[in-house]
Formats: C-alpha cells, sequence, structure tokens
C-alpha cells in the first residue's frame, strides 16, 4: 500500500470510526502493534473492499482499551492543553463491539507529586502519560493501550466539511459568557447545525446540569455524525475533508496500527457502539471554591464488569443469575418515566403497567418535547442487563446504551408511539 493510501485510510478511520466533541474534540479509535496480527490476503472475489483495490493486512487479535483526549488549544502551545473531552473505548474483536465511557472533565482524581486535581486539569501539567496513570487507578488499574489527542476547532472543521448536521436541540440554549467570548443562541427543535453551531451545542453549560449535560450532548452529536457519514452525498467528499483533520490530531500509533482498526471497523455492525458516562455526583468544595463529580464507586464497578470486562475478587458477573451477578433484584432498578407521546395519559398507563408487574420505584420527568414513533430504554448509569430485562418486558421498543436520560435514574423509559399499538389508551 502506497503511503498516500496509508494517510487516507488511517484518516477514514478517525472520521468514520468515532467522532464526538467538546471544544471541538473528535476520536478517533486505534490500536497497538503488540495486539494486532497478519492475515493472509483474501482472494479478492472475497475481499471486504475489493473495489477500492486495497488490501488490508492485519487484524485485531485481543481487546484493547484507548484513551481520548480533547485539548483546549488556547490554554497552551500544541497538545499540552487542558482536556475538556475524555473518553475510554475499550474495542473487542471477539464481540466486534466498541463500548465507550465519558468521564466527566470535573472527575476528582488524585495525582502523584500533584495532589488532588480535575481530570481535565491533568494533561496540561503532566501530559498523556500522567493522564493514562491518573486513570488508570480511578478505574482500578485497568490498562490503557494507547492514546489519541485531538486539538479544539477539528470538530468544527469537520461539520462543516460534511455539510451540517442534523440534531434535535431539547429545549432553547442561550449563553453568553465575555471571559471566553462565548455566545451561543439555538432554538429547540430539529435544527441543521453548522461547525459553529455543532461546537456551541456541546461546549453549552447554561443550564442546571452543566457538565453533565456537555457529556450527553457530546453522545448525541456522535449518533448524528454517524447518521451523516451514512449519506452516500457525503462520500465523495471525504478524501477532502480527511486531509483537513491531519493538523489537528497527535497519537502514539502507527499507520500499520491504524490498518488493523480499519480492518475490525469494516467488520463491524452499525449497532455495536455503547455508551456510558462515569456514574458519580457533583459535590462543591468550600476550601477550593470549585465542584467535583465524585465517582460513585458500586457504579465504577458495574461499568468496569458489563463494558470493560474487569473483573475482581467477589464479582461474579458471568453467573446466569441476573440478581446475584449484579447485587440487586432488577424490579428494584430506578426507572424515569417520559413521555414522548401526545397522548398525555400515556405515563400513568405505563407506571400502572410497570408497577403491576412488580417494578415499584418510578418516577416521573418532564414530556420529551418531540414525539417519538419508538419506544427507548435509555441505560443511563450503564446497567445494559437491567435494560434488557425492562424491554423484554415491555415487548417493544429499542435499547439506548447512551447516558442521556435523567441524571437520577438507572433506567429513563421514554414512551414512543409504539406503546399506543401494543397498550390502547382506556377508552
Amino acid at each position: 500500500m502506497q503511503a498516500n493510501q496509508v494517510l487516507f485510510w488511517c484518516y477514514v478511520i478517525i472520521i468514520t470510526t468515532l467522532i464526538s466533541a467538546t471544544l471541538g474534540a473528535i476520536a478517533a479509535l486505534l490500536v497497538p502493534k503488540q495486539l494486532i496480527t497478519m492475515v493472509q490476503e483474501e482472494p479478492q472475489e472475497q475481499a471486504p473492499l475489493v473495489n477500492l483495490g486495497y488490501p488490508f493486512q492485519y487484524r485485531l487479535r485481543r481487546s484493547m482499551n484507548l484513551l481520548i483526549m480533547g485539548v483546549d488549544r488556547g490554554s497552551s502551545p500544541g497538545f499540552r492543553g487542558r482536556s475538556d473531552t475524555i473518553l475510554l473505548l475499550r474495542i473487542d474483536p471477539k464481540t466486534q463491539t466498541i463500548n465507550l465511557l465519558s468521564i466527566p472533565r470535573d472527575t476528582q482524581v488524585q495525582v502523584p507529586q500533584l495532589g488532588e486535581r480535575k481530570i481535565n486539569e491533568v494533561n496540561f501539567l503532566g501530559g498523556p502519560e500522567v493522564t493514562i496513570d491518573a486513570i488508570e487507578d480511578l478505574l482500578k488499574g485497568i490498562q490503557i493501550d494507547r492514546y489519541i489527542r485531538i486539538q479544539r476547532g477539528a470538530l468544527t472543521e469537520l461539520v462543516d466539511r460534511l455539510g451540517g448536521l442534523e440534531v434535535y436541540v431539547p429545549k432553547p440554549m442561550s449563553y453568553i459568557d465575555y471571559t471566553q467570548g462565548l455566545t451561543i443562541e439555538l432554538l429547540p427543535g430539529w435544527q441543521t447545525l453548522n461547525g459553529q453551531q455543532a461546537e456551541d451545542f456541546v461546549r453549552f453549560r447554561g443550564d442546571a446540569l452543566g457538565d453533565i449535560g456537555r457529556v450527553q450532548r457530546q453522545q448525541l452529536l456522535l449518533k448524528a455524525i454517524q447518521q451523516r457519514l451514512k449519506n452516500p452525498v457525503v462520500i465523495p467528499r471525504l478524501a477532502q475533508v480527511l486531509r483537513t483533520m491531519e493538523p489537528y490530531i497527535d497519537t502514539n500509533l502507527s499507520p500499520e496500527e491504524r490498518i488493523a482498526l480499519m480492518q475490525f471497523t469494516l467488520d463491524m455492525d452499525n449497532e455495536a457502539l455503547k455508551m456510558v458516562m462515569l456514574p458519580g455526583s457533583s459535590q462543591f468544595s468550600p476550601f477550593e471554591n470549585t465542584s467535583y463529580w465524585i465517582m460513585d464507586d458500586d457504579g465504577r464497578d458495574r461499568i468496569l464488569r458489563e463494558y470493560f470486562q474487569q473483573f475482581w475478587q467477589g464479582n461474579v458477573w458471568d453467573t446466569p443469575d441476573y440478581s446475584v451477578s449484579m447485587g440487586r433484584d432488577p424490579i428494584s432498578l430506578r426507572i424515569a418515566i417520559q413521555n414522548a407521546t401526545t397522548q398525555p395519559e400515556l405515563a400513568n398507563q405505563v407506571a400502572d403497567y410497570l408497577e403491576s408487574k412488580g417494578y415499584y420505584d418510578l418516577y416521573f420527568i418532564p414530556d420529551w418535547p418531540h414525539p417519538l414513533k419508538t419506544t427507548q430504554v435509555v441505560v443511563q448509569k450503564g446497567d445494559i442487563k437491567g435494560g434488557e430485562i425492562l424491554l423484554e418486558e415491555l415487548g417493544i421498543g429499542t435499547l439506548e446504551a447512551m447516558s442521556t436520560g435523567d441524571l437520577s435514574s438507572d433506567l429513563t423509559l421514554r414512551i414512543g408511539e409504539d406503546w399506543l399499538s401494543e397498550f390502547p389508551p382506556n377508552p
């Protein structure tokens, strides 16, 4: 493969595998050399991209963990800025899945020689190696294989090159920050966002959720980018789009490692990406006059089991008995009920139905402003198994492995119009 072809496909990986942002960060999945293995080149009639004529010689041999940091270019030269997007990904060739953990920028960590810090400061103070050490310690020794850092500005460039993104803005966004020179004005409803508006969408902090709301919007934007990349109109633009990404990216991975991951993504189903946010709560420190995101240890351990296959003494994750493996009965899960139809009585009907099935920790949240055709079970805190059980109980809907539900819930149930066909309203 010629050098320019390698470069082209490296950046195809960067865009088509995963793109997420805060302060204009995008993300790429790449794989270290010790994780790849040479394979026989497939016969031409069996090659997955035979019409392109590019041979792919490497495949993933085992799972790997990749740290992605979106770096604020203005805070320090090069890639040594504060990292306002922090993502940890597990890429598993056995299951052909990618699991993504969003780590809030205000997460409290203990760093040798630096003391107690917010995780977004660590790259600025100590670089990627120290950041990796801090996250490995936070997550009980999980091994991070490689990293990639993305500079601010990449998201704006990318979205403009793709011709904009269709994004649902759930509520008005109006925010002015004179210190950052930031003015955000977005109307609610479906919008076609340009690059600057997409950056505004993820940077917005003018609501009660603050940084956690930004994490949720990162995940929503990621889904929008994935949908856009499926549009045939975009494909002819990819070569030009990819060339613009190179100055924004710093990584310790080789082109051969990227080719291995490219082959992985070609084989992966489009629905094989699951996303979750590090569970915890925001706590104010009067002594430091700042707020930290304090991780919930039990929630972390659940995510390590279900998303990263990281097991500790006493965890029996592989037992078929859900209540034993997770330490609780699934009917005790805290479920937020959100109506996403034009039938106001539906929320109470759903609550009555779930109570008849034994669920008891139920509560209502404000209606979803846009009607949904399909009911959604949103896995807020990473409890995939619990979400699957609820979905089976309902007999309708889809599982949304994203932390975009109500923060207080284990699961958020958004009632769609399909509920009406299965369970008509009472006369």
